[in-house]
Parts: C-alpha cells; sequence; structure tokens
C-alpha cells in the first residue's frame, strides 16, 4: 500500500534530497548501493505531498492544521527550520515561532489525523562541554537561541513522535560550507577555519536516505544520523580544498577566538554525535564523511 508523506521545507538542502529518494530517484550526490534498512525505494512506494515555506509557514497553526487535514498523509516529516544561527540571537521570537510552536503545531495536527510525525533537530542543542560524542539521553543545554528553539521544539513533541539530530549537513543543492570553500580554494584564496571546533558532517543525500527508514519503520523517540567519523571545521575544509583544487595550503588553521568578526552565538566547541542507537538497531553504517563528501564534490 502506497504511503502519503508530507514533507514540510521541500525546497531546502535535504528536503529536495528527500522527497528525490522518497520518488525512487537518487538525488545528485547520493550513494545508490547505500540502503540502511536493505531495501531500495521503489518509485510508487511512496505519494509524496511536498510543501515549502512559500506553500506553508509552519508558524501559523491556523494554516497547518488546515493543510495537513487537507492533505491526511500517513507521515509528516518537517524539514522546515530557522537556520540562522547568528541572526537568532536578535532574532529571538522568529526563531521560536518556526523552531518550536512550528514543531508543536505539526507534531498535534500529526495526532489529529493519525499520523506518524518526523521532525529534524541539531547538536546544537549541546554545550560542547562532555569531551567525547554525545548520545541520545545525554542532557541538553543550548548556549545559542538557535539551539534553546530546537530544544523546545523537541520537547513539544509526543513520546511516539520521531526527533532525528543531525550535524553540519552539506547538499549538492543549496549553499553550504562544501561549496564555498571549493570555490574559493580554485581562485586560489587562502581561507582561515577554526581547528578548535569538532563536530559530525552530514551529507543531505544521506541524511534523505536515513529519513526514509524512519518513514517505513515509525520507530519513535530520539535518533542521531550523520556521516561517520568526527572532525573540526579545520579538517573538513582542507579536505574539501585539497579536493577541489589540489592545494595544499589553501586552509590555514585558527582558534574560535582569532574569528573576525566574532559570531554573535556561541558555537558548542564539540558536539559530535553518537550514532550509537542506529548501529544497535541494526542498521547499515552511514557512511564516512570524506567519502560522503567527495560524492558531493564530484556530482553532476
Amino acid at each position: 500500500m502506497t504511503t502519503r508523506v508530507l514533507v514540510t521545507g521541500a525546497g531546502g538542502q535535504v528536503g529536495v534530497d528527500f522527497v528525490d529518494t522518497l520518488l525512487g530517484l537518487v538525488p545528485p550526490g547520493a550513494d545508490p548501493t547505500w540502503q540502511p534498512d536493505g531495501r531500495a525505494v521503489a518509485a510508487d512506494e511512496f505519494d509524496v505531498v511536498g510543501v515549502t515555506h512559500h506553500d506553508l509557514d509552519i508558524a501559523d497553526d491556523a494554516a497547518v492544521q488546515r493543510a495537513v487535514h487537507m492533505a491526511r498523509p500517513d507521515v509528516i516529516v518537517n524539514l522546515a527550520a530557522y537556520t540562522a544561527v547568528d541572526r537568532a540571537e536578535s532574532d529571538h521570537d522568529a526563531c521560536f515561532a518556526i523552531n518550536d510552536a512550528g514543531t508543536a503545531s505539526l507534531s498535534r495536527a500529526a495526532s489529529d489525523v493519525g499520523a506518524h510525525f518526523v521532525t529534524v533537530s541539531t547538536d546544537y542543542v549541546f554545550d560542547g562541554m562532555k569531551g567525547a560524542a554525545y548520545e541520545v539521553d545525554d542532557p541538553t543545554n543550548p548556549q545559542s537561541v538557535y539551539g534553546a528553539s530546537k530544544v523546545a521544539g523537541e520537547r513539544r513533541c509526543r513520546a511516539e513522535d520521531t526527533i532525528v539530530r543531525t550535524s553540519w549537513v552539506m547538499g549538492v543543492r543549496g549553499k553550504n560550507i562544501a561549496h564555498v570553500v571549493a570555490a574559493r580554494a580554485q581562485s586560489g584564496e587562502t581561507l582561515r577555519f577554526v581547528a578548535d571546533q569538532r563536530g559530525t558532517v552530514t551529507a543531505a543525500a544521506d541524511l534523505a536516505r536515513a529519513l526514509v527508514t524512519f518513514v517505513r519503520d515509525r520507530p519513535g523517540g530520539i535518533w542521531h544520523v550523520a556521516n561517520r567519523e568526527d572532525a573540526t571545521w579545520f579538517e573538513v575544509a582542507d579536505f574539501v580544498a585539497r579536493c577541489a583544487s589540489g592545494r595544499e595550503d589553501a586552509v590555514v588553521p585558527i582558534t574560535t577566538a582569532e574569528l573576525t568578526p566574532t559570531p554573535a552565538a556561541q558555537r558548542p566547541p564539540r558536539s559530535d554525535l553518537s550514532l550509537r542507537r542506529w548501529e544497535n538497531a541494526q542498521y547499515v553504517a552511514t557512511p564516512p564523511w570524506r567519502a560522503a563528501l567527495e560524492r558531493l564534490l564530484t556530482a553532476r
């Protein structure tokens, strides 16, 4: 039987890959051999209703209720989010309206129509002081408005909802650090990246395929999804620069204290996500981040 999936934020860099994947297509930068639950996606498996911010502002509760009751989905996947981390520091209300209240509206609407709800959260819910990879049940302690809004949204979810935390997302389609670094390295520029912020990279296409697994299985609870192996921003930028330009001197390491201008929002110094729950569920391990970024950089 076909599963109807309502996707909010369908125009974002994860959204476009997720919609393609649901339709049985291979988005640019994806690895078609990576099937974490052992099953390829059939072209007629899902009936996809994708909405962009232009179609639906999830901060508008009445609009959310109308859209969900009209679509009558089996599963709602929320990829709509306020992600301007620094701007959020002075734009608190708008950030919370989307990431907190918007998530609550979608969870409630899903409950009303009997749909499973999946929403995407962030590593920024942590303060980065643990000194090791974060497990799904570690205490949250956000240090930014953005992180706080995501924690608030998580707490609005029901126990049966599925919360997927991810980090450092980069896709073929959409603006992100990988594209910026590649272009500037190819033009001969020298870039400075912090070597004292550590996390986990996530390829948008790999996250999209993982989300299909959650649409099928509807497990509930909190999950971490990212590509394997942690890295600093410097290591990521240096790898991208070498792949894109062949230059070994395109990126130089700096400390967060040396950043100019100083970012408005505080970032966690170490917020890599443990994939233990994903792997314990016997899903196929996510690809390592270097392989994922190579795919991204060579995609056409």
